[in-house]
């Protein structure tokens, strides 16, 4: 007959050694899922930034384009405490208006500047219904435009826009120079 022993060595887990290690393993799944939620974030971060790079080039080609079409003239390329059509200060994304020149008293608040993130119920881009974020709330644009001394015809454009993104103020500063020679 066979003895039917029993080895006192072989044992499974304990309940304390299973426990030990699901806190193990769910301290190693937080850990990732927090670097990906990170990582979303720096994403978000430097499309913001994105949108503030292109906002601000876009102002400095509007500037340009109007001196070289003879829309304004080297004279008009100022801020108007200078005498020139520029605004002072922070101002609103708005449509360019009239001028076709971002930054001067005829911009267009009514038509607000916006980035379409996605085609609307239709499933067209390009069309009423697509889904837009207003900039406006929390972006604004300032073009400072100063002479540089000693050289005439010569002014410095500095655009600057500001933003708030997750409870932060960014900016970013854009730096040209621009002649009174097209």
């Amino acid at each position: 007959m066979n003895d039917i022993r029993s080895n006192k060595r072989e044992r499974g887990f304990t309940l304390i050694e299973t426990m030990i290690a699901m806190v193990i393993l769910s301290f190693g799944i937080l850990s990732v899922a927090a670097f990906y939620t990170q990582g979303i974030q720096a994403s978000n971060s430097n499309q913001m930034s994105f949108i503030a790079q292109q906002k601000a080039q876009e102002a400095m080609e509007t500037i340009f384009t109007a001196r070289d079409s003879g829309t304004l003239t080297f004279a008009n390329i100022a801020n108007v405490s200078q005498g020139g059509l520029f605004l002072d200060g922070p101002q609103q994304l708005c449509d360019a208006g009239p001028d076709g020149v971002l930054g001067t008293a005829d911009d267009n608040c009514n038509i607000p500047n916006v980035i379409v993130t996605g085609p609307g119920s239709d499933n067209i881009l390009g069309t009423g219904d697509d889904t837009v974020i207003n900039l406006n709330p929390w972006m604004t644009r300032t073009i400072a435009i100063t002479p540089v001394n000693g050289t005439q015809q010569l002014n410095q454009v500095t655009i600057t826009v500001n933003y708030v993104y997750q409870g932060r103020t960014t900016q970013f500063v854009l730096v040209s120079y621009i002649s009174g020679w097209a």
